[in-house]
C-alpha cells in the first residue's frame, strides 16, 4: 500500500509565544469569517446524512431484526420517532435557508455500510454525538439570535437522541457533566467517510477533512483514564518536521484540550488515555482525540490528523 508521509510543524516557537486558551475561544480566533448561512448549510448536510442514515436503516432491518439483535420491541417505534426528528431538522433548516434567499444543500449519495442491527445503532449513536458536538461548536459563530436560539432547539434533540441511543448500548447516558465542541472541519472529517458524492448545484461549504485517525479495533473493550490505546494512521505516516519534536494526543474537551505523549508503532501511535485536571471536563464519554505537535492548544492550523473517535467509560 502507497503510504504518504504528512509532517507536524515544530511548534517549539508557537507554544513559546501562545498562552494556555480554552480550545473554544483558540478556534474561533482562528475559523474564517462564516455566515449564519453558511453555517445553516453545514448543519443541514449533516441532518441529511442523519436523515439517509436512519431511512436506510428502518428500510434494511425489521422489527423483527432490531428484536432478534437483543433490542425491546419499543425501541424500534422509538427508533423512528429519531428518524422523523432529523426529517423535520431537514425541512426546518431547509424553509429558513430559502426564507433566507440562500440555496440550501441537497442530500448526498452516501455509503453507511449496514451490515448488521448492532452496527447500525453504534454507528447512530456515534452520529448523534458528533452532532451535539458540531451544533455546540458552531453556536458561537451564529450571529441572529433567532437562528441560535433554533440550533439550540436542534442541539438539545440531538443530545437526547444520543442519550438514549447511549442507555441502549448499555453505555452510560450521561458519562460527561459537559458535551465537547468541534471545528467544522474536525466535523467534516468524521462526515466525509459516509459521503460518496454530492449535487453539483450545492452551495461549497469553507470545510476540509484532516487525514483519517482511528482507534485500533485491537484496543481494550473498556478504556478509562490511564488505559493504553492505539490510534491507526492507516496508508500514510506522521512525522515531526524536525524528525525529533514530540508528537501529542490532544482529548477535545469544552475547558480546553486534555494532552498525552504519542508514541509512533506499526501503523499508527499508541497513547495512554489522560485524565483531566481538578476543575476541568473530564476525559469520558465520546471523545475526540486529534495528532498535533503543539501540546498548549488545539486548532486547525495545528491538527496533524483526526480526530479519532474513542468511547471512555467514566472512572
Amino acid at each position: 500500500m502507497k503510504s504518504t508521509v504528512f509532517s507536524v510543524a515544530a511548534f517549539a516557537a508557537v507554544a513559546a509565544a501562545a498562552p494556555a486558551k480554552n480550545n473554544l475561544l483558540a478556534v474561533r480566533q482562528s475559523a474564517p469569517a462564516i455566515t449564519d448561512g453558511v453555517i445553516l448549510n453545514y448543519a443541514l448536510t449533516l441532518e441529511h446524512l442523519e436523515d439517509k442514515f436512519y431511512r436506510e436503516v428502518l428500510d434494511k432491518f425489521s422489527e423483527g431484526d432490531f428484536e432478534e439483535a437483543g433490542f425491546p420491541a419499543p425501541f424500534y417505534a422509538k427508533l423512528k420517532t429519531v428518524s422523523k426528528d432529523e426529517s423535520t431538522h431537514v425541512s426546518f433548516l431547509t424553509a429558513a435557508l430559502k426564507a433566507a434567499g440562500v440555496t440550501p444543500v441537497e442530500e448526498c449519495t452516501y455509503d453507511f455500510g449496514l451490515t448488521s442491527v448492532n452496527m447500525s445503532i453504534a454507528t447512530a449513536s456515534i452520529l448523534e454525538g458528533v452532532g451535539v458536538s458540531a451544533y455546540l461548536g458552531a453556536a458561537a459563530d451564529i450571529m441572529s439570535k433567532n437562528y441560535l436560539t433554533a440550533a439550540g432547539s436542534i442541539l438539545t434533540v440531538e443530545s437526547r437522541h444520543s442519550a438514549y441511543l447511549r442507555d441502549a448500548l448499555a453505555q452510560s447516558p450521561f458519562p460527561s457533566p459537559f458535551d465537547a465542541p468541534l471545528t467544522y472541519n474536525e466535523v467534516y472529517t468524521l462526515a466525509a467517510p459516509f459521503i460518496k458524492s454530492c449535487p453539483s448545484t450545492n452551495p461549497p461549504l469553507p470545510v476540509k477533512a484532516f487525514p483519517m485517525l482511528t482507534a485500533s479495533p485491537e484496543n481494550p473493550k473498556t478504556v478509562t483514564s490511564g488505559t493504553k490505546i492505539t490510534l491507526l494512521t492507516d496508508g500514510y505516516t506522521v512525522k515531526p518536521a524536525d524528525g525529533q519534536s514530540q508528537i501529542y494526543a490532544a482529548f477535545i474537551t469544552v475547558t480546553g484540550p486534555v494532552f498525552t505523549e504519542a508514541t509512533p508503532v506499526e501503523g499508527g501511535f499508541s497513547l495512554t488515555v489522560p485524565t483531566a485536571d481538578e476543575g476541568k471536563a473530564p476525559v469520558a464519554g465520546q471523545m475526540y482525540v486529534v495528532l498535533t505537535g503543539c501540546n498548549t492548544v488545539v486548532t486547525d492550523e495545528t491538527t496533524a490528523a483526526g480526530p479519532a473517535i474513542v468511547e471512555v467509560t467514566p472512572s
